[in-house]
């Protein structure tokens, strides 16, 4: 597998060499020219074109990546509309692409966990709202959990990072941690995605 980076001034930053040590900078045209299926194509999002690329590359078989300096949410959703597997910091770490690299080449994808969180977020939201009127639409996990653990877990699958549910419930970011290893037990989830997509799936459950 290939590794190009599209960039304004078609050169390769040392964590990039560091991470793949076999990478071409390149440009729009020579990507598409002589990059093959399977290959994976990073696009620095300063490159205005980046949108009209990857709408291109995406049919011949190549996995995009769009890097930022400066992410947000709006961009990613639209790299990801446009079908790139991946958005990634322009500077992130060469560990950090590496991982990139494997999710996305094995048809995963790459966002960063925080957008992630907010998304399956929203669809918990969403979910939830068409159940608000079901009775013990809970019931099949939650009454597991305590009344603050269940505080918690309802406020992560929300996409509250662990600082926000501090605030929300008063409590310290410590006790956050605490109660969240404690509902991950309990649940049999190993991490807050896994609780998300079981409290999803739950609420989705009800809501029909």
């Amino acid at each position: 597998m290939g590794h190009w980076f599209v960039t304004l001034d078609a050169s390769l930053k040392a964590r990039w060499q560091k991470a793949f040590p076999a990478a071409q900078p390149s440009t729009a045209e020579v990507v598409e020219q002589q990059a093959n299926p399977g290959d994976l194509v990073w696009i620095a999002s300063s490159v205005a074109s980046w949108p009209e690329l990857t709408q291109r590359l995406v049919p011949m078989g190549l996995t995009v990546v769009i890097l930022s300096y400066s992410p947000h949410d709006k961009e990613a959703l639209k790299a990801l509309d446009l079908g790139a597997r991946g958005y990634v910091h322009t500077l992130a770490a060469a560990d950090v692409l590496k991982q990139v690299a494997l999710v996305v080449s094995n048809q995963g994808v790459w966002v960063g966990q925080e957008l992630l969180a907010k998304v399956i977020g929203g669809s918990f939201r969403a979910l939830a709202q068409r159940a608000e009127n079901t009775s013990n639409a809970y019931d099949d996990h939650l009454t597991l959990l305590t009344e603050r653990e269940r505080g918690v877990a309802l406020a992560v699958a929300r996409g509250a990072t662990n600082k926000e549910v501090a605030r929300q419930l008063d409590i310290t970011e410590r006790t956050v941690k605490a109660h969240l290893s404690a509902i991950f037990k309990k649940l049999a989830v190993r991490d807050r995605l896994q609780l998300m997509l079981k409290l999803t799936s739950m609420s989705e459950r009800v809501s029909y």
